[in-house]
């Protein structure tokens, strides 16, 4: 299990961290959210030990994270760290002794992602001969060849087609299976609903938003009314109070209200109507982030 608490790390006046504390239990994915240079690449550092928080402190299963646990945490980062000279059983060869594995076991290992990923025919190709889809593939495989115990993504799905991100998504959730606390960091809000049950959204360092995801969607408020069918009076929807917009998304009306004891409202004036779909459904991860994070730079 990973805990950070209460971290907080000052680069001269300026501070990048502000109090962060949340857990990744075991088998457990978390996400990590924020706009671009809201401490998030911050904060993976100080996870990784590769700088120290000004407060605070961050262990994994217990202990304070520093070199002796290092080769227990996977990092797949955003921008690719593969050597682009070296073929794709050197690179991975290369992290898998890194951290500490036996080389003669580690093909074996080696040969059994890549063959999961559809990749064994590049084994002996240089890395930098590779489309930028199968570099991220060797860049996932590094990070996870020692089968970490804690493991942070930041952007995995980058140059993925759909096929490929279907293979990452198997092979995260076989991690977490195996018991892998994963960190889980991604603007593409629907990939963290997909993934995660509790997340922290960061502004300038400091989380604005934090708990699991069902209950944040509860706490939010704002629902969406979907209405498809003929004769709608929209006039009328867009006079009850409690409507806060009514706009046509996508073929279908889509009715955005304070709270869900205003739906029956809609309801009852549109039941008299043709209509062949009214479905209450909770806010996007997406909506959310942006009325957080956005309602903070207005």
């Amino acid at each position: 299990m990973l805990e950070v608490k209460h971290i907080t790390k000052y680069y001269g006046n300026n501070r990048a961290v502000d109090n962060l504390s949340f857990t990744v239990k075991d088998g457990e994915i978390f996400g990590l959210l924020g706009e671009n240079g809201a401490g998030k690449t911050t904060t993976f550092r100080i996870i990784m030990g590769l700088i120290e928080a000004s407060s605070g402190e961050v262990l994994l299963d217990g202990k304070k994270i520093d070199y002796s646990l290092t080769d227990e945490i996977g990092f797949v980062t955003e921008e690719r760290s593969l050597l682009t000279k070296l073929t794709v059983l050197e690179q991975l060869k290369f992290y898998g002794v890194l951290k500490g594995l036996d080389e003669k076991l580690l093909e074996k290992d080696i040969d059994k992602w890549l063959e999961k990923f559809e990749i064994t025919s590049y084994k002996n190709r240089k890395i930098k001969e590779l489309s930028k889809g199968n570099q991220q593939k060797i860049q996932f495989i590094s990070a996870i060849i020692n089968h970490p115990k804690l493991l942070i993504l930041d952007e995995p799905f980058t140059g993925l087609d759909p096929i490929n991100v279907k293979m990452m998504k198997d092979a995260i959730y076989d991690l977490q299976k195996e018991g892998c606390s994963i960190i889980f960091s991604s603007h593409q809000m629907e990939y963290i609903e997909d993934f995660c049950e509790k997340l922290v959204i960061l502004v300038k360092g400091h989380p604005v938003v934090s708990g699991d995801l069902k209950t944040i969607k509860n706490e939010f408020g704002i629902k969406n009314v979907m209405l498809r069918g003929e004769d709608l009076p929209l006039d009328e929807i867009e006079k009850v109070k409690g409507v806060i917009s009514v706009s046509k998304v996508k073929g279908e009306i889509e009715v955005k209200v304070e709270s869900r004891d205003i739906a029956p409202k809609i309801f009852s004036l549109v039941k008299n109507s043709n209509i062949t779909k009214y479905d209450v459904v909770e806010p996007t991860l997406n909506e959310i982030f942006i009325a957080k994070v956005g309602g903070i730079h207005e």
